[in-house]
């Protein structure tokens, strides 16, 4: 997640052998012809946005509009858009530090509006109050106090029912994610890996015992769902990281990723937005063939004010769609925008923290899609 704004399905061909009995021979059938295996529907490569800000954007009475300019749900205009799947953030108890959004119920209320809209859903884990990512991983006010068991037992507790909230409305995530961007850990100082004197006494043997916590949790309740891990920053290598978290015992189905093209550096200097873009899908493939698993980008973001956004975004998704390893790409908070229309609204968190609005929304002025999301549509 960044402040200031991310299986192929493989179908099995199984060949019947007929067999005969040696003293009763039966005439031979027929042989019928093998079918000839062809890729999967379009469809399969998952096209996403995560929508957690939706409720409290409704609940400040902000409008979404299709590209004709009539009010919709945006649920459904995601759906309209191509999405085939929605991905939403949970939170502890986000009201002890954020506000009531995020929380186990409004997590349950989106994903079930996303079911009925005919979408997948993926959830989110910070196993934090408030925003994760690479700067802070702050631990849940009521854990603050507690040691690497109770942590344990927190993780799986706050996994399980969450995941048994949907699976109660007969919601299946196809997705879940153990941890928000956790390059250095998660749940500081417990499950942090390094700090600015280096690295941590048994850093990455309770990261990893902390990620294992959730990962089973998820897979005793939802079996079939692919869990993954999720780092920032695709264009970096990251071999060096999962390489240290197979070693420590770390489990994955899948890996996630976030790709902010015109967040991109090296040595410093901002990289070229295309630059970004090749290292990524690079890293991807990459990965995937190193790990044997497909490669999700859970987060991509473009600035809605450079005018070569559509264009960067839409180089990227046909590259990633190119890609083998490449699972899909979700766009992060397209349905945010802020302008004269809504009372330049900003998230209350942002207003308390004074943040910057985030300027990676994908939507106009008046609250409907621009161009940077076409490279979405079928």
């Amino acid at each position: 997640m960044k402040r200031h704004l991310s299986i192929f399905l493989m179908l099995l061909t199984v060949g019947l052998m007929a067999c005969s009995s040696s003293e009763n021979p039966l005439p031979e059938p027929t042989p019928t012809p093998s079918p000839t295996p062809t890729p999967g529907p379009a469809s399969a490569f998952v096209k996403g946005a995560d929508l957690s800000w939706v409720t409290e954007m409704e609940d400040a009475k902000i409008k979404f509009r299709n590209s004709e300019g009539t009010e919709t749900d945006c649920f459904k205009l995601m759906k309209d858009l191509g999405m085939t799947q929605i991905r939403l953030r949970v939170w502890v108890n986000p009201e002890s530090t954020y506000g009531k959004w995020c929380d186990k119920a409004d997590v349950v209320a989106k994903a079930e509006r996303a079911k009925n809209a005919g979408m997948d859903v993926m959830i989110d884990f910070h196993y934090s109050d408030v925003f994760a990512d690479p700067g802070k991983q702050t631990k849940p006010v009521a854990w603050k106090d507690f040691g690497q068991k109770e942590l344990k037992k927190s993780v799986e507790n706050h996994t399980t029912e969450v995941l048994q909230a949907l699976k109660n409305k007969g919601i299946e995530p196809k997705y879940i994610q153990i941890g928000n961007e956790t390059r250095n850990g998660m749940l500081w100082p417990s499950g942090q890996l390094w700090d600015e004197k280096g690295d941590l006494p048994n850093g990455w043997k309770n990261y990893v015992e902390l990620s294992n916590a959730g990962y089973e949790a998820a897979k005793t309740v939802f079996s079939n769902a692919k869990v993954m891990v999720h780092l920032n920053n695709a264009y970096e290598d990251l071999d060096w990281w999962f390489k240290n978290f197979k070693q420590n015992g770390g489990k994955f189905d899948m890996i996630g990723l976030s790709h902010y093209p015109f967040e991109a550096y090296e040595d410093a200097v901002q990289m070229d937005p295309v630059r970004a873009n090749n290292l990524a899908v690079a890293h991807i493939t990459s990965l995937g063939k190193t790990y044997g698993v497909k490669v999700l980008v859970a987060e991509v973001g473009v600035k809605v004010q450079e005018g070569n956004s559509p264009t960067i975004l839409k180089n990227f998704m046909e590259a990633a769609k190119q890609n083998e390893m490449c699972e899909g790409v979700v766009y992060w908070e397209p349905e945010y925008y802020s302008s004269a229309e809504n009372n330049w609204w900003k998230p209350a968190y942002y207003e308390i923290m004074k943040w910057n609005s985030y300027d990676m929304g994908a939507f106009s002025q008046i609250g409907a899609p621009t161009s940077i999301l076409d490279c979405f549509k079928n």
